[in-house]
């Protein structure tokens, strides 16, 4: 499945008993080599969808490298197509266990009966060092911090959505050498648990394009996450509004940040993209 370009596989353990390649010691490797472009599926990462004791079902993430992730909001909305779609659920408004908390969304449905779009409560950004998690003094924010790599120097905004962001403003997005740039960003020592990098160019106080470098998968074609902590670091900065489309590489999501509660909602796509057997 895929949401705006951001694909994963998709794994359906929701009998919760686990088959032999789900075992613990066992994800890592199968999630390398099911990502691997040229000899498995080809994918960001795997995706767990589980029964939950907490909420109506759960997630687990891991990237491509196999490290596993927090949150993906890109992910949390494709397993609510496949939950709705598949009949696992009649709700339209459901929660999903995520290791970043629990997550609510809005189901929008197509003519069809199908999942076409879907709202995601993202949860409440943070901006402290402590809970980034970003080196230095817990209690102070991360603005305007200098990290080099490769060679250059850039000016780094943090926040933490449930995993941590560095926001990087520059005025061309589509000539960055990621490749180059991106893994001495995310591996910065300053970042405790690496961090995923949003490259971001202000196109207006409505509209942002961003690239994203994702840690332990690289590039991607967008990161849920990544375009929240985009658009709630341009409004703390005074360059955006409380709402914003975020132009991704895949495609575009919908922003809004209400500051009072400091509380992202999320909206954007999930799609299906195919089905079937994986020879381990």
């Amino acid at each position: 499945m895929q949401g705006i370009g951001n694909d994963y596989i998709y794994i359906d353990a929701l009998k919760g008993e686990y088959p032999d390649y789900l075992e613990e010691n066992k994800i890592p490797e199968l999630t390398r080599k099911i990502s691997d472009r040229h000899f498995g599926v080809g994918s960001d990462g795997l995706i767990l969808i589980l029964p939950s004791d907490n909420a109506d079902f759960s997630m687990r993430i891991f990237n491509a490298d196999g490290s596993e992730a927090k949150m993906c909001g890109n992910g949390i909305r494709c397993v609510g197509k496949y939950v709705f779609d598949l009949g696992f659920t009649d709700k339209k408004k459901l929660t999903v266990e995520t290791a970043s908390g629990v997550k609510s969304l809005e189901l929008l449905i197509d003519k069809e009966g199908e999942v076409e779009n879907v709202i995601v409560d993202m949860g409440s950004p943070f901006f402290r060092r402590g809970y980034i998690p970003a080196q230095g003094n817990p209690e102070d924010e991360m603005l305007n911090e200098k990290l080099e790599s490769a060679g250059r120097v850039f000016v780094i905004t943090g926040v933490g959505m449930g995993n941590p962001h560095g926001v990087v403003y520059v005025d061309d997005v589509n000539n960055l050498p990621l490749n180059e740039i991106g893994p001495g960003l995310e591996s910065h020592p300053v970042w405790p648990d690496r961090a995923n990098i949003e490259f971001v160019k202000i196109i207006n106080p409505e509209e942002l394009q961003v690239r994203v470098w994702e840690r332990g998968s690289g590039e991607t074609m967008a990161c849920g996450t990544g375009a929240c902590a985009s658009a709630v670091a341009s409004y703390r900065k005074g360059y955006t509004g409380r709402e914003v489309t975020v132009h991704l590489r895949g495609g575009d999501l919908k922003i809004s940040y209400d500051v009072e509660n400091n509380n992202v909602r999320m909206t954007g796509p999930a799609k299906f993209v195919c089905k079937g057997k994986f020879y381990i």
